[in-house]
């Protein structure tokens, strides 16, 4: 049999390839790969988030069929919520001290254990393991008792002369016990800040010891420099973290927000509106309202990195 000319067997069998690159192959595989999450993604994500955001633009208290209200929820939680205003003001203290402090005090630490001393490997995993059990509800109970009236930091303040203080109900200073709570837990950073400097050449060490560089100038003109993509990169995830933050303040707080709302932060505020008062509508425009914010920091600290994040090809 023959084909405008040609026998069958003159038609090479392995064309079903076609002319596909490398590079084509490739991303067909990854994308092979890919397919479960992007299932997940449509079938587990997509739906729930859709429904939220229809949610939020209705009256809905999981009881009765939602009724549309259009803006009114956004409307009411600028113009009629002062509780609104609070837990941003508390969720927004706690990122922007806890954040800055917890890289700090990671790098520190990670500087420390990126030495060759007998014992380190257990010392990184002891300092890690507080990023491991941090976000329990186990420690934040713990935290709970560290800082009550009777508890562990009061014993040790006392002798200095400091007069007991019942921390965590303190409106004054419960907010600051949970920003200790996060820069406790920097095990995350640290772990990454260590991968980072072992990835530091060495030779720039050696021509500094050479030029007679002090250990401080070291770390500010190499170190500090070459971890700026690393600081970056902890940053970004430190940021949407924080402001995702809830279990610490539901437990020490009791869920209530703590005394005068001094620990209301803005995930435990949707909580309240959603579980607590059944206002789903309004909590999933809170939803939304937070995924703005995430978003818009997380553009700002793109925006600004050019200027300060140095990387090795440029």
């Amino acid at each position: 049999m023959t084909i405008t000319g040609e026998t069958v067997a003159s038609v090479p069998l392995r064309s079903a390839r076609w002319h596909l690159s490398n590079k084509t192959r490739r991303a067909v595989t990854a994308y092979i790969f890919l397919l479960p999450w992007f299932g997940g993604l449509i079938l587990l994500t997509s739906g729930p988030l859709l429904s939220s955001l229809y949610l939020s633009f209705t009256d809905f208290d999981m009881l009765s069929a939602p009724h549309w209200i259009g803006l009114d929820n956004y409307v009411d939680m600028i113009w009629y919520e002062p509780r609104f205003f609070k837990s941003l003001v508390v969720t927004f203290t706690y990122v922007l001290i806890g954040v800055p402090l917890n890289l700090a005090f990671a790098l520190l630490v990670a500087v420390l254990m990126n030495r060759k001393v007998r014992g380190v490997g257990l010392f990184r995993g002891i300092y890690y393991l507080p990023s491991l059990l941090g976000g329990s509800v186990a420690i934040a109970v713990m935290w709970r008792q560290l800082f009550g009236r009777e508890g562990v930091v009061n014993a040790l303040l006392t002798p200095l002369g400091i007069e007991k203080v019942n921390w965590i109900s303190h409106p004054s200073y419960a907010l600051y016990t949970l920003i200790l709570l996060h820069i406790w837990q920097f095990g995350s950073a640290m772990i990454i800040f260590l991968a980072g400097l072992q990835q530091i050449p060495k030779e720039l060490y050696e021509a500094a010891d050479i030029d007679g560089a002090s250990a401080q100038q070291k770390f500010w003109r190499i170190t500090v420099p070459m971890l700026t993509p690393i600081v970056f990169f902890n940053l970004v995830l430190g940021v949407i973290h924080s402001f995702q933050a809830f279990t610490s303040a539901f437990i020490v707080s009791a869920g209530t927000g703590g005394p005068s709302d001094s620990t209301l932060f803005y995930t435990l505020y949707l909580y309240q509106q959603a579980f607590t008062s059944f206002h789903m509508g309004y909590a999933s425009a809170l939803g939304w309202v937070l995924l703005a914010i995430i978003a818009v920091f997380t553009a700002l600290n793109f925006l600004v990195s050019s200027r300060w994040v140095f990387y090795g090809d440029k």
